[in-house]
């Protein structure tokens, strides 16, 4: 048992040279690369609905809980870069923390990365399934109800959701720099989607909308059962950002880490911060926010309440086709954390190989059945908030590793963030405050999860063990 301890206790060694040859990912990413996987992270439908589910519990200071939500990703984004470029080595956070804190925190820290993945892809292939089967269904050809959804929601599998991941996991399995060509034309369909609402909405700008400008103050605080407020709001936006996370999970497949990697993982931060501040702003200022609050698609609704109705299908149009770009970043990601963790033999050693594009082949495949499986039976919108747990600890953990690495590591630094001992802790506190802003029974089922990973960690670690 004392073998085992020190085990759990081992933190790793990178060597990339000393990677058995059909393990090694092969670099074929630039910044620009980077910088696109970013932003297709990270644009989803949270801009789409968030804005109106912020003004809410904001009113017009939204555009304050935006920023708030950018600071604290900004915040963990340096920490991301600054160890990224330290440790280039494939499995983001999970990595990281196996070579600065030890192979038990590495584990909790790569399962509940699986988690996040996992339900990221899910839903998002979910959420793409019902703006397809809602586009096919106004072209004349309806799906039905069998097909559009799993058992356990009156269905019988979520078809539209399997084959969008079977086409992605395809497009990753092809080759890195073949996919992450793609996924940068479809981010940019993305990026002209928000940017036309925002030039036909900006005509129609009107100060007065923003007058109160915090009807429900900074601080959150309960209004009739609902926490409202500019740091409620915050709480809920901050999931609207995170995904840049992703970029991480390429440092092994980049030319030259230490320049591309803070690039990538900072561009798209800033990318993504100013252009959600400007599309919201433009959208308290083109309508009263008590007119799109309660909307599901208050862009939309926006753009059809000023005579705009064309503009309004393109965006939803453009939402079908680059909505597969989270997908992408995440499933990209997750492919990685397991990648690492078999390399690691913290899973099946055998799945840790490459095929002869050097992807991740086996890893990819497995990890496409595996969510394909939640995706296409298991109705996903109760649990689905899970995914932010697992979030916010993976950005705890960089940051405290980061920290950790301006006392103990000696190796080369490529990019030091600046202020580490202000960025750290900024994010530490941030990311705790919105843990504990999550509902009760998430947190629960994320103990749950992770009392189940530990489970398996002590039972695998002690038969491999003994298998030696």
């Amino acid at each position: 048992m004392l073998a085992a301890m020190n085990q759990w206790l081992r933190r790793k060694t990178i060597d990339l040279d000393s990677i058995p040859h059909d393990q090694r990912l092969r670099p074929t990413l630039d910044w620009w690369h980077l910088v696109a996987l970013g932003v297709g992270g990270i644009v989803g439908t949270g801009i789409y609905t968030l804005v109106g589910v912020g003004a809410n519990l904001a009113g017009p200071a939204v555009t304050l809980s935006f920023l708030v939500a950018g600071l604290i990703c900004a915040c963990a984004a340096l920490a991301y870069a600054d160890v990224s470029t330290a440790i280039p080595a494939s499995g983001s956070a999970y990595t990281y923390t196996y070579v600065v804190l030890g192979e038990a925190i590495a584990w909790v820290v790569g399962w509940s990365l699986i988690l996040e993945y996992s339900l990221v892809v899910s839903t998002v292939a979910v959420g793409w399934s019902g703006y397809a089967g809602g586009f096919l269904a106004s072209m004349g050809w309806p799906l039905p109800h069998a097909l559009l959804a799993g058992p356990l929601d009156h269905g019988l599998i979520n078809l539209p959701a399997i084959l969008i991941l079977v086409l992605v996991a395809g497009a990753l399995m092809a080759g890195t720099r073949e996919s992450a060509n793609v996924n940068s034309v479809l981010v940019m369909v993305k990026i002209i989607a928000l940017l036309i609402f925002v030039a036909v909405a900006l005509p129609h700008f009107d100060i007065a909308h923003y007058r109160p400008y915090m009807p429900f103050g900074f601080s959150a605080h309960d209004v009739n059962g609902t926490a409202h407020g500019v740091m409620a709001a915050a709480a809920i936006i901050f999931f609207a950002f995170y995904g840049f996370d992703a970029i991480s999970t390429a440092a092994e497949e980049t030319r030259n880490p230490g320049r591309n990697l803070p690039i990538g993982i900072i561009g798209s931060m800033a990318v993504c911060t100013a252009l959600y501040v400007l599309v919201a702003a433009v959208a308290v200022g083109a309508m009263s926010y008590t007119g799109f609050a309660h909307s599901p698609e208050p862009l939309a609704q926006i753009l059809r309440s000023i005579g705009s109705g064309g503009a309004a299908v393109a965006i939803g149009a453009a939402a079908i086709v680059a909505l597969p770009t989270v997908i992408l970043a995440f499933l990209f990601g997750q492919s990685r954390i397991f990648f690492a963790m078999a390399r690691d033999g913290l899973l099946p050693h055998g799945l840790a190989r490459v095929g002869a594009r050097g992807t991740p082949v086996r890893i990819t495949a497995l990890t496409a059945v595996l969510v394909g499986i939640l995706a296409g039976l298991v109705p996903l919108a109760d649990i689905a908030a899970l995914a932010n747990a697992g979030t916010l600890l993976a950005f705890i953990a960089v940051a405290v590793c980061m920290m950790a690495m301006r006392r103990r590591f000696h190796g080369p630094r490529l990019f030091l963030a600046p202020l580490p001992w202000l960025v750290g802790p900024l994010t530490v506190l941030g990311c705790l405050y919105l843990f504990f802003s999550l509902p009760h029974i998430t947190r629960l089922f994320f103990l749950i999860w992770n009392g189940a990973g530990l489970i398996y960690y002590i039972t695998w670690t002690l038969a491999r063990r003994g298998a030696a």
